[in-house]
């Protein structure tokens, strides 16, 4: 199967736009609540149930799990979209609230690239993607600050261009934060990384 996984999480909530007619919708527990504020149905809920107790539409098949467990539900969310086969994930209300749910959450979009799978969050003020051995262009964006961070122990290869602060061939590591805050040059900047997976940040100034 090709094609995108859109998963409602649970954290803060934000306007949930841009959706493809052919997208597969998934509401994770609160995220459900999020989907019906925005008035969608979702393809499939997954739950624990342990932060939303309202009833579920009739017509949504819901994977109903024990609150005792090793995965979130954003994580099981995912592992769904990995073992159907899409090529794109992408998170919506997954920032915000419990800091140990961001950080599973950004973890999650790591196991996602690990499989094979392009992976993201967006928000109003923050858009975050994964790059894996490979190439990203990133139109300008007036406002925005862009930074990388090595998802993994570290990136090499890792070259910008089209930035204010310009790198060639670099090593970025988890434990220094070398890539925050950087800016646009031209129209559009072009992130490479030769190995290792990069977490992309762009943020609303």
């Amino acid at each position: 199967m090709s094609g995108r996984c859109v998963i409602i999480s649970g954290g803060e909530f934000c306007p949930i736009e841009g959706l493809l007619p052919d997208d597969f919708i998934i509401a994770c527990d609160r995220g459900y609540t999020y989907a019906r504020r925005c008035g969608i149905v979702p393809d499939l809920v997954v739950s624990d149930f342990d932060s939303y107790e309202g009833p579920i539409d009739p017509g949504v098949p819901v994977d109903r799990f024990r609150s005792e467990k090793d995965d979130t539900d954003t994580m099981i969310a995912i592992r769904h979209a990995v073992e159907a086969g899409y090529d794109e994930v992408l998170l919506y209300c997954a920032l915000g609230g419990r800091l140990d749910h961001l950080l599973a959450n950004l973890q999650s979009l790591v196991f996602a690239q690990n499989h094979g799978v392009r992976a993201g969050i967006v928000s109003p003020d923050t858009w975050i993607c994964t790059l894996r051995d490979g190439t990203l262009r990133l139109p300008r964006r007036e406002g925005w600050s862009l930074s990388l961070f090595a998802a993994q122990d570290h990136c090499e290869g890792v070259s910008i261009t089209g930035a204010k602060y310009p790198l060639q061939d670099a090593v970025l590591t988890s434990g220094f934060p070398l890539g925050v805050s950087n800016e646009w040059a031209d129209d559009a900047a072009t992130v490479s990384v030769r190995s290792g997976i990069l977490l992309i940040v762009l943020s609303k100034l």
